[in-house]
């Protein structure tokens, strides 16, 4: 099943290459700058779809839900063994969308896997992941960016703090937080393996970040991201208001979270390994501009555009 409008990243009305004004300011600033969501969580006339008033509900409040089961064990054992014949594959290993660990020859994270393996390239179309995204963004939808996330056990480093909408203003030009991720678990999410962390509410609040960003910036923060993170100030502040909620569930579980949710994972220091999917939708109607932070835009592997 494919559909164009998701595959090609389609955007409305020549918008792609339109300046707005920029309403979450980040990086190149000095002191720490905190802004108010200026965007709807869930967008109005939302089309119906797979999640429950009470879901919604939830998903406004927490800018995450989980769904339990998402994929049934046929189906993960499938994507399980795509994503290892992935990474033992030479040629993926060698590709620039393939990201090896910092500290090991360890693959980190696989991009645009989605174009890589028919299987996934499959399932970024099922309408269980593509109706919640319509649903919560009240448009049609397109691929921003899929990636598989391994944290393989003993040799699994973290990532740290951060808001993905605000990399993906500063580095990628996305407007406004119109975007939704859904995680899919490969394997068994445990507390003490790196499972995600999220401050629920924290996506009702932009946190700018301190730095500069510098040419080919992406070649290095895929590794280990330091520019484009928070000051510890604003996420001990964070923290203390919302508190932080491990995401563990079997693996086939999801959770379907908010572009602005204040989130990481710690790194896996367990025999037991971590593998998620990461899928992330953008509206149609929020196509990507010139970088607000950034001296060039990140390739289209990392951060898709209308074509």
């Amino acid at each position: 099943m494919t559909i164009p409008s998701i595959d090609r990243g389609t955007a409305d009305g020549g918008a792609a290459n339109r300046r707005s004004v920029d309403a979450y300011p980040t990086r190149h600033l000095s002191g720490v700058l905190r802004v108010e969501r200026r965007d709807p969580v869930v967008w109005a006339d939302a089309p119906e779809g797979p999640m429950a008033p009470d879901e919604l509900r939830d998903y406004r409040r927490d800018g995450f839900v989980t769904v339990d089961p998402l994929l049934d064990a046929g189906k993960v054992a499938l994507l399980r063994a795509e994503l290892a014949r992935l990474c033992d594959d030479p040629a993926v290993r060698a590709d620039e969308r393939t990201i090896i660990e910092p500290d090991s020859e360890a693959v980190r994270s696989i991009f645009e896997i989605h174009r890589i393996s028919p299987l996934l390239r499959e399932l970024v179309a099922d309408p269980r992941l593509v109706g919640r995204a319509r649903q919560i963004l009240g448009s049609d939808v397109y691929i921003h960016q899929s990636r598989a996330n391994l944290k393989p056990g003993f040799d699994g480093s973290g990532f740290y703090w951060h808001s993905d909408f605000e990399t993906w203003h500063a580095e990628d030009g996305m407007p406004a937080m119109r975007a939704v991720s859904i995680s899919i678990a490969l394997t068994e999410n445990h507390v003490h393996n790196g499972a995600l962390m999220i401050m629920p509410g924290s996506h009702h609040t932009f946190v700018a970040c301190p730095g500069e960003t510098p040419h080919g910036h992406y070649r290095t923060s895929l590794r280990r991201q330091e520019i484009g993170t928070p000051d510890p100030d604003s996420l001990t502040e964070l923290a203390d208001r919302h508190g932080i909620a491990v995401l563990t569930g079997p693996a086939g579980s999801a959770t379907v979270f908010d572009s602005n949710c204040m989130h990481g994972s710690a790194e896996n220091i367990t025999p037991y390994p971590r593998s998620n999917l990461f899928i992330v939708y953008n509206s149609v109607h929020n196509a990507l501009t010139d970088p607000y932070a950034a001296p060039e835009p990140r390739p289209d592997f990392i951060a898709a555009r209308g074509r």
